[in-house]
């Protein structure tokens, strides 16, 4: 598995997103209130709208349109009108970067 420098952890303050295009798919990447971070498939599962744009809430990023709530941890909708999960991203921290792989660790494909 092949992983991707998005950049420093300095990038993203706890409880925010950024977007970052890695290998051609567009990933959201999150620092969540459990200080961790996450990556997920930069696209609602609803309405094709950017979860980047979207609301940290513990481990959960909500899109900000219908208001569908996705689990960073698995990618599955905790909420309506989503019921599809988004693809998931494995993330390393590395030196006080962040690298994200392209292949999704909940078999959705991105």
């Amino acid at each position: 598995m092949d992983f991707v420098n998005i950049g420093s952890v300095d990038d993203v303050v706890k409880g925010t997103v950024i977007s970052a295009e890695v290998e051609g798919i567009e990933i959201a990447v999150v620092h969540a209130d459990d200080d961790r971070f996450y990556a997920v498939r930069d696209e609602c599962s609803h309405a094709s709208i950017q979860l980047s744009e979207g609301e940290v809430d513990g481990c959960t990023l909500e899109c900000w349109l219908h208001g569908s709530r996705f689990d960073l941890r698995t990618g599955e909708p905790s909420g309506l009108p989503a019921t599809e999960p988004v693809a998931i991203f494995p993330v390393e921290i590395r030196d006080g970067d962040i690298y994200v792989s392209t292949t999704p660790s909940n078999g959705v494909e991105p």
